[in-house]
Parts: C-alpha cells; sequence; structure tokens
C-alpha cells in the first residue's frame, strides 16, 4: 500500500487503541456529568462534588452538564454559513502532542495564566504548591511561581506572597509582571485583584499605581503601551469602568479615553470572561456574561474598535442570544482570541447543544466584517461539551476543555457520524474549522490524583510551543500536574494543499476499470488529442477529484453496492498509486451518493444524481477528514440532477453531463467558490463514443 506523504501521528493500530480507549474514558465523562460543577471565580482549590458550596464572599458560577436532553441529530444540515470569505489553505505548524517532560507540576487547585520573560516562565493560579520535575517533595508556593524555561527548576529567589487565585499575567514594556486575579494584599501590602511585580524577586512595584477596587481581574493583554483589564469590576483606580477598562502599561495610570462598560447580565453576576486585542491594537473583542455595553445590545460578544476614542463596532451576532440546553450555564462564550495576523478570531463556548446558538462550539468570526447577526465563517460542534480554551497561533487553532469529540454536528452527548474522536484538546485548520491530525488527550493522570476535570483554564503561546494550565494531572497519556508544555521541538508543518491551481494541464475520464481517458486542456476552451492511460490500481471509482499529489476517489466493491468509501491514493505522473482510507474518519460517508465531486480552498464540493443542488462539505487533508455537516451552494441556471463528474480548472468548475441519446457532453461555468449563475456556462466539447463526458470519475490534473 502507497503511504501519503502526510501521515496523522498515530498509526493505524494505535488508531483503533485509542478508540477502544475512548470508550472507556467516555463512561468515565458520563459519570462526571452527574456532578455539580462549582467553578469558582476566585479563592483557594475547592473539591468538586454535589456537596460543595461557594465559599467565602467571591462569586461562583455553578456549571451542571445535562443529565439527559431529547436526542437532536442531524444528519442533513442544508444551510449555508457565514459570508464566503475567499480562504484558502495556508502553511500551519503544529506542536508536538507529546508534552515536555521538562515543566513543574503544581499539586492542587489549577493553573490559570502564563507569562514569559527572558528564560523565565511565570504560572499563576489557584494552587498552593508545585514541584520541578523529577523532584521528590513538593515545594509551598501559593497562586503565583517562576520556573527556568530550559529544566523546569523552581527559581527560589520569586517569592512573591498573594493572598488569593491569579487568574491573569502580562508583561509590560519596562519588564514588570502584571498579575491580575482575586487578591486583596500583595508582599502584606493592599494591592486589590491587579498589582506589578518585578520579575525577579516577585517584589511589588510600588510606583505601578493600577488597581481594581471593586472587583476580580480575569484578563489582561498588553498591546504597546495600553494594558487592557476584564472582569467582574466596577471600580478602577478609584474612577467608575464596569468588567472593562484600560490602563497605560507601564505606570497602571487609567485611560480615561476608554469608558467602554458592559453590564446586565443574562443571570447570576456580571462579569467579562474572555478578552483578546488584535496585534495592531485596532480591535478588541470580549465575551462573558453581559447583554449590554454602553447602552447598546450586546449579549455575551462585544467588538470594540480602538483607533481613535474607543467606541462599540457596528458588529453584533445572535448566535449567543438564545439559551442552552443547560440552565445552569449562566454565560457560554467562554473564551476568545484573534490570529496571529488580526485578520480574524475565534470564540469558544459550553453550555449544553441548542439549536439555533452556538452552544458547545467552537466558531471563526472575520475581523473586518460589520453589521448585525453575524454568522461564522465556519462553526466546530462538539456534540454538547464544553470548550474553555483557545489559542491561535501559528495557522492552527487550539482548543481545549471538557469533551471528547469534534466533528460532531450529528451527535448529542454521543458520537453521531463523522465526530473525530478529540478527548480534552484538538488543533483545528484555520480555513474550514476540521480537526488536524494532533490528539495529545486529556490522559495520564496516575492513581490517587484527578484524572479529569471540567476546565482548562488556559491555551497560550510562548517562545517554545503552547502551554496549558488546567484541573487534572494528566496530558498525552503522561502525569502532568496541572499544567503543561506542547513543544515546537518535535511538532511538524503542515503544508498549504489545494487543488490543482496551474493550467495547463489534462482532464481525465473514468471508463474501464482500471483505466482512465487522458486529455490535454488548456484551462480555457482548447482540448488534445485524448488517450487511454492504463491505471490497475483504479478499479471500481465512482467520483474522483485531485487534491495537491493525492487522488481522492469513490471505490466501490462490486458495481451492484450502493454504498462505498472515499479512497486517497498518490497521484504523480499521471499514475494512480494504491489506495487507502485514510485515518478512518471517513469511511461513515458513502460516498456512492456522489455523481461528481471537486476539492477547492478546503471543501469538498459534489452532486447527487438526480438533485438539483451542488453541495459541499469541509474536507481536511491533514488526515483525511470529511465533516460532519452537508451545505449548499447558492446556484441557478444549472441542471445539476444531470452531472456525471465534476472537476475545478482555471476558475470555472468543469463538468459532464448525462444523456440518454448518447454520449455525454462537456461544459464549464464560473466559480469563485461563492454562487453560480448558469448563465455565464458554455459548451467546451461534445461527446464521442471514443470520449464520452458521462462519467464519474472526472478530474483535473497538471500531469
Amino acid at each position: 500500500m502507497d503511504e501519503p506523504d502526510l501521515m496523522p501521528e498515530r498509526s493505524a493500530t494505535a488508531e483503533l487503541r485509542h478508540v477502544r480507549t475512548s470508550r472507556v474514558m467516555r463512561a468515565g465523562h458520563r459519570r462526571s456529568k452527574l456532578r455539580l460543577y462549582h467553578f469558582i471565580l476566585g479563592g483557594r482549590p475547592v473539591s468538586l462534588s454535589t456537596s460543595t458550596r461557594p465559599g467565602r464572599s467571591s462569586v461562583a458560577v455553578r456549571w451542571l452538564a445535562a443529565l439527559s436532553a431529547p436526542a437532536l441529530v442531524a444528519t442533513l444540515l442544508v444551510a449555508t454559513p457565514g459570508a464566503a470569505t475567499g480562504l484558502t489553505p495556508v502553511v500551519s505548524t503544529l506542536t508536538s502532542a507529546n508534552p515536555s517532560d521538562t515543566t513543574p507540576h503544581a499539586q492542587n487547585g489549577d493553573v490559570k495564566a502564563f507569562a514569559e520573560i527572558g528564560d523565565t516562565i511565570y504560572a499563576g493560579g489557584s494552587f498552593t504548591s508545585v514541584k520541578s520535575p523529577g523532584a521528590a517533595t513538593w515545594t509551598a508556593r501559593n497562586y503565583l511561581f517562576a520556573y527556568d524555561r530550559a529544566t523546569g527548576a523552581l527559581k527560589t529567589s520569586f517569592a512573591p506572597v498573594l493572598d488569593g487565585a491569579v487568574h491573569a499575567l502580562a508583561v509590560n514594556p519596562d519588564g514588570k509582571l502584571i498579575a491580575g486575579g482575586n487578591f486583596k494584599t500583595v508582599n502584606g501590602v493592599s494591592r486589590k485583584n491587579l498589582v506589578a511585580l518585578d520579575p525577579a524577586t516577585g517584589a511589588t512595584v510600588g510606583s505601578w499605581v493600577g488597581r481594581s477596587d471593586g472587583g476580580q481581574v480575569r484578563r489582561t493583554i498588553v498591546r504597546g503601551n495600553h494594558l487592557y483589564i476584564a472582569g467582574a469590576f466596577h471600580w478602577v483606580n478609584g474612577t467608575s469602568h464596569s468588567l472593562l477598562a484600560r490602563l497605560n502599561a507601564t505606570t497602571g495610570a487609567i485611560d480615561p479615553t476608554f469608558q467602554i462598560d458592559a453590564s446586565v447580565a443574562r443571570t447570576s453576576t456580571e462579569l467579562v470572561w474572555g478578552l483578546d486585542v488584535s496585534p495592531d491594537n485596532g480591535t478588541l473583542v470580549a465575551v462573558g456574561n453581559f447583554t449590554v455595553v454602553n447602552g447598546q445590545s450586546r449579549n455575551q460578544v462585544v467588538m470594540v474598535e480602538l483607533d481613535g476614542t474607543p467606541a462599540v463596532a457596528d458588529w453584533s451576532t445572535q448566535r449567543y442570544v438564545h439559551p442552552c440546553s443547560s440552565a445552569s450555564f449562566p454565560f457560554y462564550a467562554r473564551d476568545v482570541d484573534f490570529a496571529d495576523g488580526g485578520s480574524y478570531f475565534v470564540i469558544v463556548a459550553d453550555g449544553g447543544r441548542a439549536s439555533g446558538a452556538y452552544c458547545d462550539t467552537i466558531a471563526r468570526f472575520e475581523t473586518d466584517t460589520r453589521g448585525s447577526a453575524i454568522d461564522g465563517t465556519w462553526v466546530n460542534h462538539t456534540g454538547h461539551d464544553s470548550v474553555t480554551s483557545v489559542e491561535v497561533a501559528d495557522n492552527v487553532v487550539y482548543v481545549a476543555g471538557h469533551f471528547r469529540w469534534l466533528n460532531n454536528t450529528n451527535g448529542n452527548d454521543s458520537a453521531g457520524p463523522g465526530a473525530i474522536d478529540r478527548y480534552g484538546y484538538g488543533a483545528l485548520d484555520p480555513i474550514n474549522g476540521m480537526p488536524l491530525a494532533w490528539n495529545p488527550q486529556r490522559t495520564g493522570a496516575p492513581a490517587g490524583t484527578t484524572n479529569w476535570g471540567p476546565i482548562v483554564w488556559e491555551l497560550w503561546r510562548g517562545s517554545t510551543g503552547i502551554h496549558a494550565g488546567f484541573d487534572n494531572d494528566g496530558t498525552g497519556g503522561e502525569y502532568h500536574g496541572r499544567m503543561a508544555l506542547f513543544p515546537l521541538a518535535g511538532g511538524r508543518v503542515v503544508p498549504a494543499v489545494n487543488a490543482p491551481q496551474t493550467v495547463p494541464g489534462y482532464l481525465y475520464i473514468g471508463g474501464r476499470d482500471g483505466q482512465l481517458t487522458r486529455v490535454p486542456f488548456d484551462g480555457a476552451a482548447t482540448l488534445g488529442t485524448p488517450s487511454v492511460v492504463s491505471q490497475p490500481n483504479l478499479t471500481g471509482a465512482g467520483a474522483a477529484f485531485a487534491v495537491h499529489n493525492k487522488l481522492y476517489w469513490s471505490k466501490v466493491d462490486g458495481g451492484l453496492q450502493t454504498t462505498s468509501s472515499l479512497h486517497i491514493s498518490t497521484f504523480t505522473g499521471g499514475t494512480v498509486g494504491a489506495s487507502w482510507l485514510g485515518s478512518g474518519y471517513n469511511d461513515w460517508y458513502n460516498t456512492a451518493t456522489m455523481s461528481g465531486a471537486f476539492y477547492l480552498d478546503g471543501r469538498m464540493y459534489y452532486t447527487k444524481a438526480g438533485q438539483n443542488t451542488l453541495y459541499y462539505r469541509y474536507l481536511e487533508p491533514d488526515g483525511y477528514t470529511i465533516g460532519a455537516s452537508e451545505f449548499t451552494v447558492p446556484s441557478q441556471g444549472v441542471s445539476w440532477g444531470s452531472v456525471r463528474g465534476m472537476t475545478w480548472a482555471g476558475g470555472r468548475i468543469v463538468y459532464g453531463t448525462y444523456s440518454l441519446l448518447g454520449p455525454g457532453n462537456l461544459w464549464a461555468v464560473p466559480f469563485d467558490g461563492t454562487a453560480v449563475d448558469g448563465a455565464a456556462a458554455v459548451q467546451l466539447a461534445t461527446g464521442t463514443r471514443d470520449t464520452d463526458w458521462d462519467s464519474p470519475t472526472l478530474f483535473y490534473a497538471t500531469s
């Protein structure tokens, strides 16, 4: 069997072993969902059990995973997602899925935040003791500690004393460490919820004047000399600021030009839980428990334009307005992160599945879009599991939380058709939201430690990889106490692959088993002399399409079968190699229904015999997985039900047609990824006995 040049990180045997293991883990997950989760916004570690009650005066938000719900299985989602964006494949750099062995461990509580200065990593959270990798004993460290980036050794000279949890860390232009959280004193002096620390000793920077007088600071973001903060506060530096504020990052002085106030909780206590600012300091997006911002309706999500005097942007979405299936989630938009270039951002959510709302999803939005009722460019559904953190870095969308599957549109607290096993961690292709072949899992906790918890609090890109902070003791099948690093070292580059983009080339038509007819094609209107090419590896072929140096094709084992699966072969020099089924995440899809297909920009477009519609699903070449949702392309003037074979070349859909009266003809119609207007269709060739265009096996290639 020919092996692909981009193999998933686990072998087929390992993948099957993972599927079996996942079934066991899912049972534990279901049992864990019977507990009433208490997720404390600040304070000391608490036990997660049905008898737990919020302590002290801190705000508590109760998490309750749905115990049962009516089945909501959609085998067909006929809809058009957000407006076409012209997205094209990008080169992605994935970290290793094998966590580093040189990171410290926290014994209890959780890790919520990271920062990096020079060769030092800082970690904050609700823990009270930590240790270096390989150390035999624990060292008391309440809420914040530092360690050597290369070795994981604790930096004992850094010893601040805080009386409450750290939720957020940032570094200001002077190289000072900014900490936000739920504390009242630092180093014995009043410093409510916000403080600047000396990065070497942890001493308080007395001249830094920032204070969150009225409540917890959940997020801190530095852009230039601006420090943006978000949380549950209503006063900053003695001035009124509701849930959002901007300070001078160097001095801590309040910026009076930034007066963006979020308020009016959906239920429970109002707060901003997630925050990010675009790299160019031009756009802010915040998510959390609010419904009004500066007097305008903004339910859970708000965009703020920062150029000039900051103002609420003309941007809103209805997808976080409706309640989710579990009423125990006061809000469900949990985290947000901008891409490195700032052109888009991704929001993740929990809440329990609900129709019309982005509960338990990951969704991409374009930064420059404006208007109301904005939908995501793409949406990935977990099928009723929580996503709590997101980090977009190096053209990869990393997500983490309390989920068991991704690409699970058709599942409801179970794996539906198309679901891909991803136990707590996933990495998505930014152009279509499909999972890449990266699957570390939240497993490996030793006996006597915490095997599984509801939250991955933080994913954060440091200089050497993606740091994760969480509430359990296993990652990647290994012991990692409450924190881990997925290193860039040992990772891989995922190339940008697409349909063949250059002309001239060749149109290939299927005929008898084991052969193809090869026709030179200039990409416009000129066809050359056809020739028959022997292809012994191509038998029982239906719809086929080329992606880079691969041929994807529907294989039917026997002409009378009504089901088939998507096979992949190498295709180089005009030769079809031996086929394989990929990772096993596409064999659920019956490709025999397709009468023609092509791939373009992360999507598999196809037709079905007798159905006058052009369909598409997302398709991920890194793992060969097919999207669980089916969409339709706006179209008029083309009889898609009579199409037999189609491809994409030179900016047009090139397709053959079925005819009862004789050989099929060849047509072409312009296609830019948004819609099809049949008024522009032209006939390229008339079919003959030797060149019959009536074949689902029609594809374009450059060799």
